[in-house]
Formats: C-alpha cells, structure tokens, sequence
C-alpha cells in the first residue's frame, strides 16, 4: 500500500506561522505589520486570522501587540496547577460552609472554561460541565471576566449578543462590577439558578473566577452573604498564586 504524503494547506500553514511568529518573540508580542512582513501577506488576511485567533483564546491583544494566550494550555491539558492547586482550599471553603457548588473558571478567549470546582451533596445541584467554553454573558464567572475588558472590547463583544435597548443596561451592570468585585446572575442563564462570582485578580489581570451557584430558591435570600464570601476567597486565592 503506497505511503500517503501529507500536503500543507495555506490557511493552516499561516495559522501556525502566526503562533511560532508569537512564540518565538515572546514575552513582548509582536505587532500586526511585524507579523504581516514574516509571513509575506497582506495585512488584511493576516488581520483575520488574528482575530479568530483572539476570539477563540490562542492569543491575546496587549497594548496593540499580540502574546500567547490561555487557549494552548487547555489545548495540552495543562491547566495552571499553580492556579488550580490555590485555588482548592477557597472551593473547599465555600463549598463546606454554603453546601452548594463553587466552580473555578479560566477566561480563554472570548469564553470561560471551568477547570475545577468542589459540588454541593445535596441533592438537588448546580453541576457545570468541565473543560467546555461557556459565553462570558450571562455567566457571573464571564461577567467578573468582562468587567475588566475596555468599553471597547465590551461594546464589541455585547453587540453580537444583545439589543441597542438592552446594551446599556449590560454595560453599567459591568461597570458595577468591576466596582464591587462582585458579578451575580439571578436566574439569566438558568431560570432556577443563581450564582455569585469575584475574579482573582493578579496584576490586574484577571487569572480565573471563583463562583458559587445552586438552586435560586436557596441562593436567592443569600445571595449576599455568598458574595461577600466568594469575593474574600479570591482575594485570598490570588495572594495564594
């Protein structure tokens, strides 16, 4: 039986130019015209890669240049242990002192990814599924991910998903939380689920969410109890990391 030779496929070979272009100048990023000049291709292709490139989390815009992003790790399973490994004693914590479930999610992209979580025991639960993406809207852990984006990358991300009428509603919601340090979703993603989120904040950037969710006929006269809590849990988990 003759030996089938593999062909490269333009778009896939420019795909991962970009990635090893980005690797190799790490950790400042390159820009687009930088990348546009490696690859010998007109910016206005290599511009569209990018930007599925950033909306699916394999890299990411700082400052106008672009870095690795979170997406590689969950690509190879290597989701931080350092993060994972902090984060377990706050999940424990809340989870024994509430007795519902708190999650941990990454942000990758424009998606969240829950990585770990501790699960109520009662028998009626809140259960996420692991290692899939989820919107940052309305999720509290995508909310807490959203309010530290600019009002640039908000209003574009928004604008896909909501209303001219109820865009401003979301935005100063976001504003709030961004304020607060707190993001809650009363029943938008599931109409019998509530939950509350805080992100862990490093460097202001936003290295995961905490959050705890269960039925809203248990959360819902808690919601602020759970919130003070869950925010304190990530404040603690990032000086953990």
């Amino acid at each position: 039986m003759a030996e089938r030779t593999a062909k490269a496929h333009r778009t896939v070979s420019r795909v991962t130019d970009i990635l090893e272009a980005v690797a190799a100048a790490r950790p400042g990023g390159l820009r687009l015209h930088d990348l546009a000049t490696s690859l010998d291709a007109p910016k206005s292709s290599v511009f569209g890669l990018i930007k599925g490139l950033v909306a699916t989390g394999y890299l990411v815009e700082e400052e106008s240049r672009y870095v690795l992003g979170p997406a590689l790790g969950q690509l190879l399973a290597v989701e931080s242990p350092s993060l994972v490994d902090a984060a377990r004693p706050a999940l424990e914590g809340l989870r024994d002192t509430f007795n519902e479930t708190v999650t941990l999610a990454t942000p990758v992209g424009e998606s969240i990814v829950y990585v770990d979580s501790a699960e109520s025991s009662q028998m009626i639960r809140y259960s996420p599924p692991a290692h899939t993406r989820r919107p940052l809207y309305p999720p509290s852990p995508g909310k807490a991910v959203l309010a530290h984006w600019s009002r640039r990358r908000q209003e574009a991300y928004l604008k896909d998903i909501l209303t001219a009428e109820e865009l401003p509603a979301a935005l100063a919601e976001l504003d709030e939380v961004r304020e607060s340090g707190v993001a809650f979703n009363r029943g938008e993603t599931l109409p019998d689920v509530s939950a509350a989120a805080a992100p862990i904040l490093v460097g202001g950037k936003v290295l995961g969410v905490i959050s705890v969710a269960g039925p809203s006929s248990r959360m819902s006269d808690r919601l602020d109890e759970v919130a003070a809590a869950v925010k304190e849990a990530a404040a603690t988990t990032a000086r953990r990391v």
